[in-house]
């Protein structure tokens, strides 16, 4: 990822609402999430999270598909580790062992490192 993608990536994250969507849709694994039933969950109008979940969807941090009558939005998970190694990329000058605690945190074991 370059700096002009993670830019684009941090601008759309930069609101609640979007941040609290992208978090369920982390939560919701590759099956992703309808787009009304994200609404319910934010406790946001249809048409708000639409807005939202679009801005996201142009960051690349998000895809939608169709499902009947829904749309199912899903995370982009090779986008949000690009986001993370952008940031994680000279990590602590040369010193990976520094980082090297932080990079094995187990944030994607079962009940670990999340806030349910």
């Amino acid at each position: 990822m370059d700096e002009r993608q993670a830019l684009i990536a941090f601008g759309a994250l930069s609101q609640e609402t979007r941040l609290r969507l992208l978090r369920l849709l982390v939560v919701a694994g590759p099956d992703g999430i309808a787009a009304g039933s994200l609404a319910e969950q934010v406790e946001a109008s249809p048409s708000n999270v639409s807005f939202h979940l679009k801005e996201m969807e142009r960051a690349g941090l998000v895809t939608a598909r169709r499902d009947a009558r829904s749309i199912v939005y899903k995370a982009e998970y090779d986008a949000l580790s690009g986001l993370i190694r952008f940031l994680m990329e000279d990590c602590c000058s040369g010193r990976p062992e520094i980082c090297a605690p932080t990079l094995a945190a187990p944030c994607c074991q079962p009940g670990e490192g999340t806030r349910q």
